[in-house]
Parts: structure tokens; sequence; C-alpha cells
């Protein structure tokens, strides 16, 4: 490999590494497949919690 492609190489490597680090914040940070599962399970039990407080509350029939 010659000098000149090896540098052009090594500063559009660092100009992709900076320009990626500029844009992190747009990205949602990962959640792993066990959080998501508890998370799915939690939301799950809150809006059954929910719809059984409001089959409680209304009115008999």
């Amino acid at each position: 490999m010659n000098r000149k492609k090896k540098i052009n190489q090594t500063l559009k490597a660092k100009a992709k590494k900076a320009n990626a680090k500029l844009h992190a914040a747009n990205k949602s940070p990962y959640i792993a497949k066990a959080d998501r599962e508890q998370l799915a399970q939690a939301a799950g039990v809150a809006d059954s919690v929910s719809s059984d407080s409001d089959a409680v509350h209304s009115p008999a029939q």
C-alpha cells in the first residue's frame, strides 16, 4: 500500500469516527432482549391492573 493511500485511509477513518461521535445522541440506547421482556411484562401487568380497576369502579349492570 503506498504512502498516500495509507494517509488518506487514516484520515478518513478519523473523520468517520469523529462524525459518528457527533451523531451518537440520535441513536436510542440498546435494550437487551431480557430487559425488553421484563418491560413488556411490567407494562402488561400495569395494563391489566388498570383495566381491572376500571371494571371494579364501573357501575353495576
